[in-house]
């Protein structure tokens, strides 16, 4: 699959801490995302923010998590970020769901290159 042009770009802000069926969020938002064939999914861990709550979330690198703020960014076409949103409707109870277009450049996906989890 070629992937070059207009595209989607969601960025899902929320905690380290949130799970989703006993697994960190980030780890089911992107299996979720690989389940439906999704472009790409990125997870990035913040050093400090904050959102809805207003409260600072940190990471403290001597006591290890504090509920850093974790950002997953997803790129695809309109119709597969269209049929992720339903799921994460149901996967993030507190967070930011930002949707934005983007131009997309190059992506090429090379079959059989896909690791096995």
């Amino acid at each position: 699959m070629k992937l070059e042009g207009k595209a989607k770009m969601l960025r899902i802000h929320f905690g380290e801490d949130d799970k989703w069926q006993g697994k960190p969020l980030y780890e089911a938002i992107v299996m979720k995302c690989r389940e439906l064939d999704i472009a790409g999914a990125t997870v990035l861990r913040g050093i400090e923010g904050y959102g809805a709550s207003t409260l600072i979330r940190r990471r403290h690198l001597l006591r290890g998590s504090s509920d850093a703020p974790i950002m997953v960014a997803v790129i695809d076409t309109e119709d597969k970020i269209s049929a992720l949103l339903p799921a994460l409707d149901q996967m993030v109870d507190e967070g930011l769901i930002a949707m934005s277009e983007v131009e997309v450049i190059r992506y090429v996906h090379q079959d059989g290159a896909r690791s096995q989890m």
